[in-house]
């Protein structure tokens, strides 16, 4: 049985579009396939290689674009960098078969907003999909401790710089959000840990990311690393 967003069964929610990225087509008719059995999501367009995904992303304009990294003519690095560059509102969510870990640096630093392996369960891809959508960060655990780990690696041993510093002191409850945000925790999953609404965790985000100068959710996970927030041994399971 397909897994909806509560919110679309409270007819508040038009349907997520989605743009499918992938040299194979049998994949990517098995995605269509797969997504549209949830009715909050449809896919409104496919494409073959970057080049394609760039022009039908700014005839198309969807939400989310699930993007394969192995691709010719543009590969899946470049067409996020592109895409986050001149749609900064359009969601990249790398889905790949390949966890090496320079290509998840890369396409992280290109601006997907999260990265997934070609394994994942259909339901959890689907809400995998409606998080990226809300602006967060969908990783998989796996992908997440190589995140953390490159960074723990990077900061280890060095004093902490000025640009590390958060402008403000972070509340208390500031700080217990962003150790959560920090293990890839959605903001439902964060209000509900923390027996909050989910409104106020946005609100809570919002002002972390007012104090510490930073751009977005990943540079707050990674933030959090550095200030040693983040335990990725207490996450655990997949997306979904």
């Amino acid at each position: 049985m397909p897994v909806t967003d509560p919110a679309l069964e409270r007819g508040a929610r038009a349907p997520i579009r989605v743009l499918l990225v992938d040299d194979q087509r049998l994949l990517r008719e098995g995605l269509r396939t797969l997504l549209e059995l949830h009715p909050d999501l449809r896919v409104v367009g496919e494409a073959g290689d970057g080049v394609e995904a760039e022009a039908l992303v700014e005839r198309l304009r969807p939400q989310v674009v699930l993007m394969d990294l192995r691709m010719p003519r543009r590969d899946g690095v470049a067409a996020t960098r592109l895409i986050a560059a001149r749609w900064p509102e359009i969601q990249v969510l790398v889905l790949t078969t390949f966890d090496d870990d320079e290509l998840v640096f890369q396409s992280i630093a290109a601006g997907a907003s999260g990265y997934l392996l070609k394994d994942i369960g259909s339901d959890a891809l689907a809400n995998a999909v409606r998080v990226a959508s809300r602006g967060e960060s969908p990783l998989q655990p796996s992908v997440a401790r190589k995140i953390i780990s490159r960074v723990r690696r990077a900061s280890a041993g060095g004093p902490q710089s000025d640009a590390t510093r958060p402008r403000e002191p972070l509340a208390e409850r500031e700080l217990e959000v962003l150790k959560l945000l920090a293990t890839g925790a959605t903001n439902r999953e964060i209000a509900e840990q923390l027996s909050l609404a989910e409104g106020t965790v946005k609100n809570y985000i919002s002002s972390i990311l007012a104090k510490t100068g930073l751009r977005d959710r990943t540079q707050a996970a990674l933030f959090a690393v550095r200030q040693g927030l983040a335990d990725m041994d207490d996450r655990s399971g997949q997306l979904g």
